[in-house]
């Protein structure tokens, strides 16, 4: 196993911890869960727009099934190539996710509208956490 295989399994891992949280839990305060968010609380299960929300998490989660099963699929068939323009494409992604989603969050954050204040750094450090990890496997793939 190289060292792209390790850090694309690494993601799947914690992706599928949050596709679990998704489906199964969307108001968890921890796992990426939607409860962070003060204004979920405020929605009545009947509302149509819990019924938005609930509707827009499934569809979350089903993306990141997607991603996790290409991935899953790129690490088991794929050549050492494509795992690396697997990773390069991860970072890729993960940098849109930090630049369309962080500034909403951060705004939420400055706001006093999330449950957990400071919510929005922990995110970033996160985000920021899978680019380092994704850069490093690439060096290291590079190097080796």
């Amino acid at each position: 196993m190289n060292i792209l295989q390790i850090i694309i399994i690494v993601f799947c891992v914690l992706e599928t911890l949050n596709i679990i949280v998704l489906y199964s839990k969307p108001t968890m305060k921890e796992g990426n869960g939607l409860g962070v968010f003060k204004a979920l609380n405020e929605i009545d299960e009947h509302n149509q727009i819990y019924s938005l929300i609930k509707y827009l998490t499934n569809w979350v989660a089903n993306v990141k099934v997607i991603f996790v099963a290409l991935a899953i699929t790129i690490v088991i068939f794929g050549e050492p190539i494509v795992q690396f323009h697997a990773v390069l494409a991860l970072i890729f992604s993960t940098f849109m996710f930090y630049f369309t989603l962080f500034p909403i969050l951060k705004k939420l954050d400055d706001e006093d509208m999330l449950e957990t204040k400071g919510y929005s750094r922990t995110l970033a450090y996160t985000i920021l956490s899978f680019i380092i990890m994704f850069i490093i496997g690439s060096i290291i793939y590079l190097t080796t």
